[in-house]
């Protein structure tokens, strides 16, 4: 991953000590005469995997705002200062976070939580761009991130996060130990929620919104194809014309969704025989529950899909 900064990057860097950012690196310098231990996070599976791990022993932190998707998101010269201060900084990999590359963080302290398993990752050979909400204009290309959907994946993230909080505080190795197997046990059972829900009947046609579900689509052996669509915008006749079209070469009945889509939306997929099902890639923290109450209700809701 380039670590390389840009002009706007180094502008905003070397003025993170006379803006506002100088109370943060205050605040930051306090923390660590206290000595606080701090984490930040590039996404919320993450900061949910080292909470469990750590407990009360690390304060953990996601800061992205809860409006945004934390892939494309940016944060401005105080956050990254934040990053900076962090005693760990925790990274999904597979080219997640796309801010990464404009800043300069440092080294000693970046734990890639994916470096493990990158013989796993799901590689794209098709991108298309598209605009949705803050972030602006992006495209899915390269490298599948959405890791986290796979729970054994998720699984390798917490050993990774496990290990690096040993490295780094060795006299809690213990603690740090127990808080891992409780979370690993979750999250094979969650694998067995989810692999009980499709039930051996990943075959049927079965449609995604947005293509963010290979690692989940390989682990159950679905039989997925995605379009580019956003929950909160109703498509353009052009894009109902070509999802006619694909209906004809793969005829589901079913479409899961980041979020509840609008319901002009659902009407018209609905005149069409499609069901949208909501699935919640979790990136970003939900408005209730965490992590895994809302993948157990994503296994409930995937159970509709293939319970008939």
């Amino acid at each position: 991953m380039g670590r390389g900064i840009s002009l706007l990057g180094a502008a905003l860097l070397l003025a993170l000590p006379a803006c506002s950012g100088g109370e943060q690196q205050r605040a930051s310098e306090a923390a660590a005469d206290d000595g606080e231990r701090v984490v930040y996070t590039v996404n919320y599976p993450l900061q949910y995997f080292a909470q469990r791990i750590a407990g009360d022993l690390v304060r953990v932190e996601f800061p992205a705002p809860a409006d945004v998707d934390p892939a494309f998101w940016t944060p401005d010269a105080d956050v990254v200062g934040e990053y900076q201060s962090a005693d760990l900084i925790l990274l999904n990999g597979a080219g997640y976070a796309k801010w990464l590359s404009r800043f300069t963080l440092p080294e000693s302290r970046l734990v890639n939580t994916s470096a493990g398993f990158e013989d796993s990752f799901i590689h794209m050979d098709e991108a298309v761009t598209h605009t949705h909400g803050p972030a602006g204009a992006h495209s899915h290309e390269g490298t599948a991130f959405t890791t986290w959907l796979d729970p054994e994946l998720a699984g390798l993230h917490a050993a990774a996060i496990r290990d690096a909080f040993v490295a780094q505080w060795p006299e809690d190795e213990a603690a740090f130990d127990q808080g891992y197997q409780a979370l690993r046990t979750d999250l094979e059972d969650l694998d067995g929620e989810l692999s009980a829900a499709v039930g051996g009947r990943g075959g049927r046609p079965l449609l995604a919104s947005h293509p963010v579900y290979q690692y989940l689509a390989r682990r159950y052996s679905l039989n997925l194809e995605s379009v580019q669509w956003e929950p909160e915008e109703v498509p353009s006749a052009a894009a109902w014309r070509g999802f006619r079209r694909l209906l004809g070469d793969h005829p589901a009945r079913w479409m899961l969704w980041e979020g509840a889509p609008a319901e002009e939306t659902i009407a018209e997929l609905h005149q069409l025989g499609v069901e949208p099902v909501v699935f919640d890639q979790c990136g970003n923290a939900p408005d209730g529950g965490d992590y895994l109450s809302v993948m157990r209700e994503n296994a409930e809701n995937l159970a509709r899909v293939y319970g008939g």
